[in-house]
C-alpha cells in the first residue's frame, strides 16, 4: 500500500505541472433529543467535485472560487445511526454566524442547512456549534498535493485516504473514510470525540469507496 501511495503521488504531481455513499439509517424519533449522540463526523467535501456534481447546474457562487476540501457539516452520530432535525430550544442562526462560515463552509445557505439538520442534535447553541465546528476544521490537515493539480486524474480512492494518513500523523485508518459519487471522489469523513479528539469511527459509518478509477479535478 505505502509503495502503491508513493506511485500515485508521482502521479498526481505530474498532472500538477502545467499543461453528502450514504450512511446507515437515521436514529428513531425518540431518540432526536439535542446533545444525546456518542461522538462527531466531520464531512469534508471537495468543492470542484461537488461543482462538477451539481453545483455548476445551480450556479453556486462557491464554484466560481477556488475552494479546495470545505467542511460539509459537523455530524452528531450514535454507534449505529444518528440524530437529525432535532427539537432544540436553541434559536436559529442569525445571517451573520452563517455569512461567517462561507469562507470554509461555501455557502451561507449551506451553514444555515447544517445547523437545522445536525446542529440542531448538538445541544449547543448556533455561534458555539459553529465555533466548533470551526475548531473540527482545523484540527485536520487538508493535504496540499491536491490543491496543485492543474488537470483531472482518476485514481483510487484509497490514495485521497493515504494523502490524508500521511499529513495528519493523529489518524489511523479506522478514523477516517473516503466516499464517492457518480464516479467523482466526494468526501473525506473524520470521527471525533465530543471532546474533538480523533477516535474509530462507527461501523456504519465506516463506507469507503472501493473505486480504482475515481475522479478528482482540479481547483477552479
Amino acid at each position: 500500500m505505502r509503495q502503491a501511495f508513493g506511485s500515485w503521488i508521482l502521479a498526481l504531481a505530474l498532472a500538477a505541472a502545467p499543461g453528502p455513499v450514504g450512511m446507515a439509517a437515521r436514529a428513531s424519533e425518540a431518540e432526536n433529543a439535542p446533545g444525546r449522540f456518542d461522538y462527531y463526523v466531520m464531512a469534508l467535501s471537495w468543492s470542484p467535485n461537488w461543482c462538477a456534481l451539481e453545483g455548476d447546474q445551480r450556479r453556486a457562487p462557491q464554484c466560481d472560487e477556488d475552494h479546495g476540501w470545505l467542511l460539509h457539516g459537523l455530524w452528531p452520530q450514535f454507534e449505529t445511526g444518528w440524530p437529525e432535525t432535532c427539537d432544540t430550544s436553541e434559536p436559529s442562526p442569525s445571517r451573520q454566524m452563517t455569512r461567517e462560515m462561507t469562507d470554509i463552509m461555501g455557502s451561507a445557505g449551506l451553514a444555515w442547512h447544517q445547523w437545522r439538520k445536525h446542529g440542531s442534535c448538538s445541544g449547543l447553541a448556533p455561534e458555539d456549534y459553529f465555533r466548533l465546528s470551526r475548531v473540527a476544521y482545523g484540527r485536520v490537515v487538508r493535504p496540499e498535493v491536491f490543491r496543485k493539480l492543474s488537470n483531472a486524474v482518476r485514481l483510487p480512492a484509497s490514495v485521497v485516504e493515504e494523502a490524508f494518513l500521511k499529513d495528519n500523523p493523529q489518524l489511523t485508518p479506522d478514523m477516517l473514510t473516503v466516499t464517492c459519487r457518480d464516479g467523482y471522489v466526494q468526501e473525506v469523513r473524520i470521527c471525533f470525540t465530543r471532546g474533538l479528539e480523533p477516535r474509530p469511527c462507527g461501523p456504519d459509518a465506516r463506507r469507503d469507496c472501493r473505486l480504482n478509477d475515481a475522479l478528482f479535478t482540479p481547483l477552479r
